[in-house]
Formats: structure tokens, sequence, C-alpha cells
């Protein structure tokens, strides 16, 4: 298993925390099922985006930390690009 991490931007649009949360355990449960490792999810919080995404100024960020296969990771990420209310993601492997 390899370390990853994900930084993802969701809509401000979405009101709430339950969903929010909602989302972000979507995200989740692909891991888990798939044989993965969560080690961390870090919610960041509304921030003010460094330009303007799709009409958004602000973004709500999250950061997940995890062990898994790569094909995992490319489940992740794919369930990422379909997802409507992520705005931004980025997957990246960590050192060992």
């Amino acid at each position: 298993m390899h370390p990853y991490e994900i930084l993802t931007v969701l809509d401000p649009a979405i009101e709430g925390d339950e969903a929010i949360d909602a989302l972000l355990s979507r995200f989740v449960n692909v891991i888990v099922d798939g044989g993965g490792e969560l080690e961390n999810v870090d919610k960041w919080g509304k921030r003010r985006l460094a330009y303007e995404i799709d009409g958004n100024t602000e973004g709500y960020y999250a950061v997940i930390t995890f062990r898994s296969e790569s094909s995992v990771a490319a489940e992740v990420e794919r369930i990422m690009k379909i997802t409507d209310g992520v705005i931004r993601h980025l997957l990246v492997r960590r050192d060992a």
C-alpha cells in the first residue's frame, strides 16, 4: 500500500456541515471499501480562492490522507471528477 493525500475544494454553495460531511464520506467510503486505510480527514473550512473558479471566489477546503493501492486512489479521483460540488481536487502520492 502507498500513502496518498487528496486536497479537495468543494463548492461554497453547499450549505451545512452535514452536506459537506456526506460528500466527504462518499470519498472515504470508496477508500475503505477498496481496502484502503483512512489516516485523517482535515477540514480547513471556507477559504478565499487565489482566482475565480466557475464564478466562485471562495471554496470549502478539505484534505484526506490515506494508504491504499494505486487502483483505489485512481477510483477516488474518478469519483471526484464526476461529483457535483467538487470544483477542484489534487491527488498526490506522499513519500513513505
